[in-house]
C-alpha cells in the first residue's frame, strides 16, 4: 500500500543476508528503485526485503576511534564489534547559516611552500588538486603526519574509491606513530560497487560531524573526492538519468554541494578538512574539479611540470590560492612576500 512505501534514502535489508539496499527513486504503485551497497550476485525477482524505516545509520563517537569500518559502519579490521551506544543517519542537513563560524586562525602545516603560498585556516577546507601520479596521496600523508600528530585531537579518514594498498599503508603508519587511537578510518575502496563508493564519504563525514557537535575540533581527510563524483556518475547511469557535460551526472553540482555544505565549522566545534581531488587528464576545467573549487578555502594545485623537474612537493605557486592571503590575517610581511 502507499503508506508502506519506503521513503527516499530508506535502507532496505535483504532477508537472510547482510545486504543493504538504499532507496533512490519511488516509481509508484509500491515499487521503488534502489542502489545495492554490496555485491548483487545471486539476487533474483521475488526475493524478500525488509524496510528498516530509516536511512543507513552508522556508529559514531569514541568507540569508532582506532577502527576500520565500511560504508555501513561495520568493522573490517577483524578486531571485534564496535560497541557504540550512539548511531547516526548518514543523511543529515547542513548546519543553518546562523550556526556557522568563520575562522581566521592559521593552521601551520610544516610544509613551507604551503604555509607561504596557500596558508590553511583552522576549521577551513583545503583541496589538493593534481593529475595521476604527481603526489596527492603522498602530500596528504605528510599533512596527516604533521597536523594529526601535532593536533592531538580526533581525526576521521575517509578512503573513497582509492587503492586498498594506500589504505593499508595509512593504517600501519598511524599504528607505528601511536596516533591510531585518535583516528576513525572509513574505507570504500576501488573494488567496491558504486553505491558503496558514493556513500562512504557521507559515512566518514557523519562521524566527523558527531565529534564537532560534541564541541571538539576535528580533522577530516578525504582521499579522493573525484571518486565520489565518479561513483555518482555510475549510479546516475544505473538509475537511467541522462548524462550531462563530459558524461557526468546531471546532478553533479547538487551532489557535491550536499556533501561540501556539511563539511563546515559551527559555533560548537570545527571540522578542518583536507581533500585530495584527482584532476582527469590534468584538466582543471573538467566539471568535477571545477565544481569542487568553489567550495574550498584553500587550493593546493600540484603540477606535472614541476614534478618532472624533480621538485617535490610539486606545488604550483601560481595556481594555488588561499582565502587567508590577506594582510589583515597573515600580516603585511607574509602578504608582500607571497
Amino acid at each position: 500500500s502507499r503508506s508502506d512505501m519506503p521513503k527516499i534514502y530508506d535502507a532496505l535489508i535483504l532477508e537472510g543476508s547482510e545486504l543493504t539496499l538504499e532507496v533512490q527513486q519511488q516509481l509508484g504503485d509500491g515499487v521503488v528503485r534502489t542502489i545495492c551497497l554490496g555485491a548483487s550476485d545471486g539476487l533474483r525477482r521475488g526475493t524478500v526485503v525488509k524496510n528498516t524505516g530509516k536511512p543507513i545509520s552508522v556508529p559514531v563517537g569514541k568507540p569508532t576511534l582506532g577502527r576500520i569500518m565500511d560504508v555501513l559502519g561495520r568493522p573490517i579490521d577483524e578486531a571485534g564489534p564496535i560497541n557504540s551506544d550512539v548511531v547516526r543517519g548518514i543523511h543529515q542537513k547542513a548546519p543553518a547559516f546562523d550556526e556557522l563560524s568563520p575562522s581566521t586562525e592559521l593552521l601551520e602545516t610544516g610544509i613551507k611552500v604551503i604555509d607561504l603560498i596557500c596558508p590553511f585556516a583552522k576549521g577551513g577546507k583545503v583541496g589538493l588538486f593534481g593529475g595521476a601520479g604527481v603526489g596527492k596521496t603522498v602530500n596528504m600523508m605528510e599533512l596527516i603526519n604533521n597536523i594529526a600528530k601535532e593536533h592531538g585531537g580526533y581525526s576521521v579518514f575517509a578512503g573513497v574509491g582509492e587503492r586498498t594498498r594506500e589504505g593499508n599503508d595509512f593504517y600501519h603508519e598511524m599504528k607505528d606513530s601511536n596516533v591510531l587511537d585518535k583516528v576513525a578510518l572509513v574505507y570504500g575502496q576501488m573494488n567496491e560497487p558504486p553505491g558503496n563508493r558514493l556513500r562512504v564519504a557521507l559515512t566518514g563525514l557523519t562521524m566527523a560531524e558527531h565529534f564537532r557537535d560534541e564541541g571538539l575540533d576535528v580533522l577530516f581527510f578525504v582521499d579522493n573526492i573525484y571518486r565520489f563524483t565518479l561513483a555518482g556518475t555510475e549510479v546516475s547511469a544505473l538509475l537511467g538519468r541522462m548524462p550531462s557535460a563530459v558524461g557526468y551526472q546531471p546532478t553533479l553540482a547538487e551532489e557535491m554541494g550536499k556533501l561540501q555544505e556539511r563539511i563546515t565549522s559551527t559555533k560548537t566545534g570545527s571540522i578542518t578538512s583536507v581533500q585530495a581531488v584527482y584532476v582527469p587528464a590534468d584538466d582543471l576545467t573538467d566539471p568535477s574539479p571545477a565544481t569542487t573549487f568553489g567550495h574550498l578555502d584553500a587550493t593546493v594545485v600540484l603540477s606535472r611540470d614541476i614534478a618532472s623537474l624533480g621538485i617535490y612537493p610539486a606545488v604550483d605557486p601560481l595556481d594555488s590560492t588561499s582565502r587567508q592571503i590577506d594582510p589583515n590575517v597573515i600580516g603585511e610581511e607574509h602578504y608582500s612576500i607571497t
